[in-house]
């Protein structure tokens, strides 16, 4: 309800304020204006406060807190079963894998990866988002290689995001314990 409210004041306090600056071609009615953008500013500061207090809930950290250690761990162990398998997955279909393995878990990761600050601060998230975000980006240069046919780029780098996101994940255990 409060957020509602937040977005009404938002929204009134736009159009009043577009409003009242079409009302005359020739000069703005400066206090009409003033009070529609004191309005959004508000239904602004609402919103914000409403979305700060629920990430905070304890209810939402400890769900967040078991999604980032599930997507984590299960990020690692298919990139360790995709390197493992080794040439029984084919080049051309290493994209493919990545997809169907990966995508679901590294969003789920990307979702809850704010809960970190609330759980552990500012230095461990930055940290943890570091090897994660490398290890996404190996990611996308297998996928990439893959793509193009380039097994042994494609194969270096899916070890070096297997190592970038053991990494993560060790820093994660870390913060936990």
């Amino acid at each position: 309800m409060v957020k509602k409210i937040g977005f009404l004041l938002l929204i009134s306090g736009f159009l009043a304020a577009a409003y009242s600056t079409a009302l005359d071609t020739e000069s703005v009615n400066w206090m009409m204006y003033a009070v529609a953008a004191f309005a959004a500013i508000t239904g602004v500061f609402i919103i914000k406060r409403h979305e700060r207090g629920t990430a905070k809930s304890a209810t939402v950290l400890s769900a967040n807190r078991a999604e980032l250690s599930d997507s984590l761990e299960k990020i690692v162990g298919n990139l360790e079963d995709m390197k493992g398998a080794g040439d029984a997955i084919a080049t051309d279909s290493l994209r493919d894998e990545i997809d169907a393995r990966l995508r679901d878990d590294l969003r789920r990761f990307a979702d809850a990866r704010e809960t970190l600050i609330h759980l552990f601060g500012l230095q461990v998230y930055a940290n943890l988002m570091s090897s994660f975000a490398a290890g996404e980006r190996y990611i996308n240069r297998v996928w990439s290689a893959s793509a193009d046919g380039y097994d042994a780029e494609a194969r270096t780098y899916l070890g070096k995001a297997a190592s970038q996101f053991r990494d993560a994940q060790a820093q994660l255990q870390a913060a936990a314990a």
